[in-house]
């Protein structure tokens, strides 16, 4: 483990989180944030997995107002993203080898959780692609009390297309070695998306202040954007999505958040995992979408009130 840093803007009051850089046992650096209360009663952590694109420094406002609460939170830059090691040599498209191989993040998560004794009971919070990891990792035995997800990614909003025809279009450019290029519609191996989309046309937040700061971020750190999925992350998750679609849903007490607008992620996969998951709840907010978290003021505290009841009444 060794120190990391981790970015601030100049106007920004919170305190900093600590970052460390750790080793996974196939040699993949990753990168991750500690926020932890400074005094006061504490009632745990939580464990904090993002998404596709993202980076530790976008949930500092999340940190702030769990750790408010008495929360430690830890988050990771997932492999092949933040600051993390990118797994090829464009380091641009959002890439993997295997969708298993975010687990071996998740267990250097673990060990790094017990390294800095983060209070117990701990909490699983995941958004999106981090919903999809955080599910392979309850089947696996991740050590939480509860799971709270926001939009995850249980299955991909494909629109038009259809979930075969997407495959095999990835299958075939990875025989035909263009696995590590951008697939279209994701977005181009360049492009950071909230810095060539418009605020009324974006699909994660209907908060200008909230997407102003992510503008502001990505312009200053550009280091920690990604650009499109490539063709072999596409393939992977398409399959781990239906891989999870079979599983028996694990015995935590849940949260899942879905908004109305969500336009990212597969609805009717979330729906169908809240109905056959014993003691979950679904929380659909009218007029939210993707980023619930980083939504209107009043979507926001909606969604973490029932956040930490569910912390709270487990």
């Amino acid at each position: 483990m060794e120190q990391a840093p981790f970015h601030q803007l100049p106007d920004d009051p919170r305190a900093p989180a600590r970052a460390f850089f750790v080793r996974a046992e196939d040699g993949i650096r990753l990168r991750f944030a500690c926020w932890q209360p400074d005094d006061g009663a504490v009632r745990g952590s939580v464990l904090l997995f993002p998404g596709r694109t993202e980076y530790a420094e976008k949930y500092a406002p999340v940190a702030d107002l769990l750790v408010a609460e008495g929360y430690h939170v830890l988050a990771v830059d997932w492999r092949g993203q933040g600051l993390s090691d990118r797994l090829q040599h464009n380091p641009r498209p959002g890439h993997i080898g295997e969708f298993s191989d975010y687990q071996h993040d998740v267990i250097e998560m673990i060990v790094l959780a017990g390294e800095l004794r983060l209070p117990r009971p701990w909490h699983l919070v995941a958004h999106s692609m981090g919903g999809c990891i955080g599910l392979a990792a309850l089947e696996a035995g991740l050590p939480v009390q509860t799971a709270v997800f926001s939009a995850p990614m249980w299955g991909i909003n494909l629109r038009r297309m259809q979930h075969g025809v997407a495959l095999g279009i990835a299958y075939l450019a990875g025989r035909v070695g263009r696995g590590g290029f951008p697939a279209p519609g994701s977005g181009g191996a360049a492009n950071t998306y909230v810095l060539d989309e418009s605020f009324t046309a974006n699909l994660l937040t209907q908060d200008p202040d909230e997407w102003a700061r992510l503008v502001r971020e990505a312009a200053h750190w550009p280091d920690l954007t990604i650009g499109g999925a490539s063709f072999d992350w596409v393939a992977k998750a398409l399959n781990e999505c239906t891989r999870l679609s079979r599983i028996p849903s694990p015995p935590h007490p849940m949260l899942v958040s879905l908004g109305s607008d969500e336009k990212v992620v597969s609805p009717g996969a979330i729906r169908d995992r809240a109905a056959r998951w014993p003691g979950g709840q679904l929380l659909e907010i009218d007029g939210a979408r993707h980023e619930v978290m980083m939504e209107t003021p009043e979507t926001r505290a909606r969604f973490f009130n029932a956040m930490l009841a569910r912390f709270e009444n487990s």
